[in-house]
């Protein structure tokens, strides 16, 4: 499955922005779905991994009760839900489907005034 990423941009700090992510194919069949950033510099960082089976959702302790990840299966599209953004939120944005080691493009969030 190939994997996009979509709606990034420019947003004030405190402000909130919603992402997306459109799967190639079908979503019902993946289990599990997430969201990474790479900041410059840096390395990737996990923030979510949802599970479809189990229905948890795990969040690094770094945008736990900011950021809320959610699916639509019907149109094939994982979407990552953004408040209270910081400027430490500034990077490139990717979604991916771990099981199936597929990574799609990032979407660049820049946080600043």
């Amino acid at each position: 499955v190939q994997l996009q990423a979509s709606g990034g941009g420019l947003v004030q700090p405190g402000g909130s922005l919603r992402i997306s992510c459109a799967a190639s194919e079908s979503m019902f069949s993946i289990n599990v779905m997430g969201w990474y950033r790479q900041a410059p510099g840096k390395q990737r960082r996990e923030l979510v991994a949802s599970s479809t089976i189990s229905g948890r959702e795990l969040y690094d302790d770094s945008v736990k009760g900011r950021f809320t990840v959610s699916r639509d299966n019907a149109k094939n599209t994982l979407y990552l839900q953004m408040k209270s953004l910081q400027p430490e939120d500034t990077a490139v944005y990717f979604c991916c489907a771990p099981e199936l080691n597929s990574w799609g493009k990032g979407t660049q969030v820049t946080v600043s005034s």
